[in-house]
């Protein structure tokens, strides 16, 4: 039986997917690794993807396929996954092998009391290429440690503290049972994959453990500040499609706190959308920024309210003066936090 697959897209990553590789191959026969080589072709990653397989035939599947994204390496890796949990792990990240080794053990647990969560969060770790110290993203103040709990119980998330692929584990089952699939050919479909599971989920299970470690810095990166403007459009696309996945205001009339979380990562997206297309300036990219709150206020005028209405509503602003200190926060965010 295996545990824990985990989905590891690759494109052109031979420079660094077999750190990543390595990492994972610690679990053993306890887990599947699936390796989706998207179509590369700039380097060897496909050989090295067969190199693993032929080496851990048992561990390790690997999937050929025309360039279809990241969110088509991630559609894969779920359809070819049979274990128990799906995680993905990009290529140029990795994760924590002790960690790893207790995420395993508490599956196995689930497995034998016949109580599988639909949700296992773990914390991620920020690792910079600049050599930064790294910062740890962690939910103690949101989540009991080691028990089983739900939306309803869940405390109030801070700003930097969203569910991230990066800290998420779906039960397998309950991913392939919603149908979930990714949009090809379109970055930042990291946020679908985390959101559109949520009002399924009916159990959760937090571990503090430092498991996943995002590397972050390249210049090539989709979160690189020049890569996100460039691909707006995209990000753009990606909110869209969250905020048509579900009418909050019934999610609201029985889960009054996970409607207010799917409303808080709503209102980032759309501050994120908002505030790169201001710092484009031009005329085309504040329009674009006009149309995505009209949007979202067609779909859901009390959606549309609520975001308008928090802090980062700010982003929804129209006016010079308000345009420029939003760029000037954004900076200052960008400085402290080191998102990107």
């Amino acid at each position: 039986m295996k545990y824990l697959s985990v989905g590891v897209p690759c494109y052109n990553s031979a420079s660094y997917m077999e750190h990543c590789i390595n990492t994972l191959l610690t679990a053993g026969e306890d887990i599947e690794i699936i390796l989706v080589d998207d179509g590369s072709v700039k380097d060897n990653t496909a050989q090295i993807v067969d190199d693993f397989v032929k080496k851990y035939p048992t561990i390790i599947k690997g999937i050929h396929q025309e360039n279809g994204g990241h969110g088509e390496g991630v559609n894969q890796g779920l359809r070819n996954a049979t274990g128990l949990y799906y995680k993905v792990v990009d290529s140029d990240d990795w994760v924590n092998e002790d960690s790893l080794k207790n995420i395993i053990n508490q599956i196995k647990q689930f497995n034998e009391e016949k109580n599988l969560v639909d949700m296992i969060m773990c914390n991620y770790v920020y690792e910079y290429a600049d050599g930064s110290k790294p910062r740890v993203i962690d939910y103690k103040n949101i989540l009991p440690v080691n028990e089983i709990t739900n939306f309803e119980k869940l405390k109030k998330f801070r700003k930097s503290q969203f569910i991230a692929m990066h800290s998420v584990i779906y039960r397998t089952q309950l991913l392939k049972d919603i149908k979930l699939e990714l949009p090809k050919h379109t970055f930042y479909v990291d946020n679908i994959f985390v959101y559109v599971p949520l009002p399924h989920v009916k159990s959760i299970y937090y571990m503090n453990e430092d498991f996943y470690r995002y590397f972050i810095g390249r210049a090539d990166q989709s979160v690189n500040e020049s890569v996100i403007m460039k691909r707006i459009d995209q990000h753009i696309r990606v909110t869209r499609i969250i905020i048509d996945a579900y009418d909050i205001q019934e999610i609201a009339k029985t889960n009054k706190k996970l409607a207010k979380y799917m409303t808080d990562f709503v209102s980032i997206l759309m501050a994120i959308c908002s505030i790169y297309l201001i710092k484009m300036k031009d005329k085309e990219s504040i329009n674009k920024k006009k149309e995505l709150w009209e949007f979202l206020k067609n779909k859901d005028k009390k959606l549309y309210s609520n975001c308008k209405n928090k802090i980062e509503g700010l982003t929804h602003t129209n006016s010079k003066v308000g345009m420029a200190f939003c760029r000037s926060l954004y900076t200052i965010a960008r400085k402290v936090l080191k998102f990107n």
